[in-house]
């Protein structure tokens, strides 16, 4: 014959107990007067739903099944009942006739090993951790100490699942367990999660309440630091603060969305304490914004001849080159923008590169500024970081024009064929999108977040090999630099290098009489390269070598073939020496 179940909600009651039970849904209460009417038992079983359940997935499938001691009708029409629990029991073939539940039983036996010394250390333990979780939650030490001293375990283990609010689940599965031993055991296990949990909540609650006393705290005191100074007359307004920023920021160039985004982070930021660590990275993050080079430019004219003398005076020969380069600067001339393709001088070290692209610059009356490739293998050099990383800076390109202060520099991308590549990223897709002249009309990067304009920006790349993708070279117009002739050679060192060497080493130029011949005598027998670096090298060689000589004195020497000779050699001894001197103690 079935039982009838009565769904409760967060009431798991252990065998032994007699229970109060207040019922008001009028399932419910059909439930208790059919058990009543045929003189039935009647089982509390926990239900999963808030709600009365409609299903009968909606409850447990064990239960606790006891006697309806009373049953009181009140006026109200709801019924107040005792239960005498006698045992815990798993149900079965559960069925549902008008809303009310009703199942087979099977028991569950309970062993009662609630006088054992076992079990009685473990209710003394759990009653030591419940004093201590009483220091982090409101529970009564006295209430405590009654349970122990006055209370079957039945009733000690269901007040502590009650006491600590132990979830359903949990305490069905604790009602299951077939010792009191288990029980305390399990019981034991929440109370210490419950400990440790209240632990960290108030470690949290601490630090939070530390850090807002000591925020508030350093406001107040610079707050008074600051009228402080401006009675005294210190304050010399060297730091920004909110009211000049917002004037920057809708004074400046910047585009709409770039000004939206600006004036997003600063309401954030006046929200903020201005001793917050968030307050200063957005207060960091605004200046950097505001110091780039919104709407600025150098619109120096651009003058064909000056262009050409300066590439004249600057550097010797390479002829085609110079005729290449000021090509280009006559497109620009006539368009009025950095149209055609990004050049890319290739050659060996020493050829004169770099100073190029420097005479470029100087050409055109522009900033210039040189970013180094090699070895970079991260893409962030060029995007920059996201702002939530710690140290996050804006990237190379976009550093560049905020030194500058201008947004059409001649920015070298020096040794660009020396790029690698790791985990963190690849930057050589970052730089073709630098590149691409259809795409850097709105680069982003990472760190300001917003789009920034690098269509005005001369890039102009070298590199020593044409070790780079097919997808970089097609960027980019490459232009090889032969390597010098004898003559060529001749005429730098003349017009460049023995004054570069002489300013180096402290002489005076008036004082070094050398030869054509002796010039090319240094290029023939002492330097196998096909710029000048070594050149000028060997050639300030042997001015140290003379001043040693003559004890740090500058005198007038002719360095004849003979000379240059007796000079080098001793240099070039030395320096085998010391590579001798260096391989026998490896």
């Amino acid at each position: 014959m079935k039982e009838y179940i009565l769904p409760v909600h967060d009431l798991i009651v252990h065998p032994g107990l007699t229970v109060p039970v207040y019922v008001d849904t009028p399932r419910s209460i059909a439930c208790l007067e059919a058990a009543t009417k045929q003189n039935q038992r009647i089982i509390l079983c926990p239900q999963h739903s808030w709600s009365y359940p409609s299903t009968t997935d909606d409850i447990f499938t064990t239960g606790t099944i006891g006697d309806i001691a009373q049953l009181l009708h009140m006026p109200d029409g709801t019924i107040h009942t005792i239960i005498k629990t006698t045992n815990v029991v798993d149900l079965s073939n559960i069925e549902i006739n008008n809303g009310v539940f009703s199942g087979d039983i099977s028991p569950i036996e309970i062993l009662d090993d609630s006088g054992f010394e076992q079990t009685l250390t473990l209710r003394d333990k759990i009653a030591n951790s419940l004093q201590t979780l009483s220091m982090y939650k409101k529970i009564k030490i006295d209430k405590i100490n009654a349970i122990i001293q006055n209370y079957p375990m039945p009733a000690f283990v269901d007040s502590v699942i009650q006491m600590i609010n132990v979830d359903t689940d949990t305490a069905v599965n604790i009602l299951k367990m077939r010792t009191w031993y288990e029980k305390l055991v399990a019981l034991l296990e929440q109370i210490t999660v419950s400990i440790e949990a209240e632990k960290i909540e108030a470690n949290i609650n601490r630090r939070v309440r530390n850090q807002m006393e000591n925020g508030q705290r350093q406001a107040i005191l610079q707050e008074k630091m600051r009228a402080i100074q401006k009675e005294m007359g210190e304050d010399d307004g060297s730091e920004m603060d909110t009211t000049s920023m917002r004037k920057q920021i809708e004074k400046s160039a910047m585009p709409a969305d770039a000004k939206e985004k600006a004036m997003s982070e600063f309401k954030r930021m006046r929200a903020m304490s201005p001793m917050s660590q968030e307050g200063a990275l957005l207060k960091t993050y605004l200046e950097e914004l505001l110091a780039m080079p919104w709407g600025k430019s150098d619109n120096a004219p651009i003058d064909l001849q000056k262009a050409r003398s300066t590439l004249d005076y600057e550097h010797s020969g390479m002829t085609p080159v110079k005729e290449r380069i000021l090509e280009h600067i006559a497109v620009m001339k006539k368009t009025g923008k950095n149209s055609g393709s990004i050049l890319c001088f290739v050659g060996a070290p020493g050829v004169g590169k770099t100073s190029l692209c420097k005479s470029i610059a100087n050409a055109l009356e522009r900033k210039y500024c040189r970013i180094s490739l090699g070895g970079i293998s991260d893409e962030a050099h060029f995007r920059g970081h996201r702002k939530t990383y710690i140290g996050a800076q804006c990237g190379r390109i976009m550093d560049a024009l905020k030194r500058c202060k201008s947004n059409n520099p001649v920015i070298v991308l020096d040794e660009i064929d020396k790029m690698g590549r790791d985990w963190r990223g690849d930057p050589e897709s970052a730089l073709l999108e630098i590149l691409d002249p259809e795409q850097n009309k709105s680069f982003r990067d990472h760190y300001l977040e917003v789009d920034f304009d690098l269509s005005n920006v001369l890039f102009i790349a070298t590199s020593n090999s044409l070790n780079m993708s097919s997808a970089l070279k097609d960027r980019m117009e490459i232009i090889e630099i032969p390597g010098y002739s004898e003559q060529e050679k001749l005429q730098i060192a003349r017009e460049h290098l023995i004054n570069r060497a002489a300013n180096d080493t402290g002489w005076d130029v008036n004082n070094i009489d050398i030869s054509d011949d002796g010039i090319k005598h240094i290029i023939r027998n002492y330097t196998s390269e096909q710029g000048v670096r070594e050149l000028q090298r060997e050639i300030a060689a042997i001015l140290r070598r003379s001043l040693l000589q003559n004890d740090g004195t500058d005198v007038k020497t002719e360095f004849t073939i003979d000379k240059i000779d007796e000079l080098l050699s001793v240099h070039q001894n030395a320096n085998m020496s010391n590579k001798i001197g260096f391989s026998a103690r490896l």
